[in-house]
């Protein structure tokens, strides 16, 4: 039996039933390419059907490491011999928007090479990284090996989220849903308290002393 599966992992669950590693490999690869698929989702809640029996937790990490790596090194190709205008004249039908694109662009400006290791950790980066990587130029080797130990850590992050959380999961969201009133409550006093700051700040410097 499929284990249940809270809130937006819900809806993973019967496509993981029907297809399983295929569903894994798929929605991975596609999303490291630039479309926005919920690969990080999927990746978690195969982790989940792992624990409870239904895969293989090592099958799930391979597939899930080869699919990332390979979609990736997709998107290189695609921004390195296509360039910008290419990835923009058909990147619409994915909604790579030129938006999305300038700011993974300007993120791998600022930060580097050396950003490709944990690109899969940021949401927005993770789907364009390889494409942002080709368009700049960075040599297929350098990407190659950054882009494989990131790959590495995330699909080993959020398979063992899954498959070691996967019997409390549904606790857990709960519980997350149960105090998120409380947590939105205090994230919104901070912001208003950031911009009475700001605001007060900016009052001060215009008046004249």
């Amino acid at each position: 039996m499929a284990p249940e599966l809270p809130g937006v992992l819900a809806w993973l669950a019967p496509i993981l039933v029907s297809y399983g590693y295929l569903a894994v490999f798929g929605f991975l690869f596609i999303e490291s390419f630039g479309a926005p698929v919920p690969g990080q989702t999927m990746l978690m809640a195969a982790g989940v059907f792992a624990g409870a029996g239904r895969l293989n937790v090592a099958g799930v990490a391979i597939l899930g490491f080869l699919a990332a790596v390979a979609g990736d090194n997709v998107g290189y190709l695609i921004g390195r011999f296509g360039g910008r205008r290419l990835v923009l004249r058909f990147g619409r039908y994915i909604f790579v928007t030129e938006k999305r694109l300038n700011k993974a662009e300007d993120f791998f400006r600022r930060h580097g090479g050396k950003i490709v290791g944990v690109a899969r950790f940021i949401d927005g980066l993770r789907q364009l990284n390889g494409v942002v990587a080709g368009i700049a130029g960075m040599p297929w080797r350098r990407f190659l090996a950054f882009n494989a130990l990131g790959a590495v850590a995330w699909v080993a992050v959020w398979t063992s989220v899954g498959y070691f959380a996967g019997g409390h999961l549904p606790a857990i969201y709960h519980g997350f849903h149960r105090y998120q009133t409380i947590l939105l409550a205090a994230a919104g006093a901070l912001i208003v308290a950031a911009l009475a700051r700001w605001a007060w700040r900016r009052q001060h410097h215009r008046t004249p002393h």
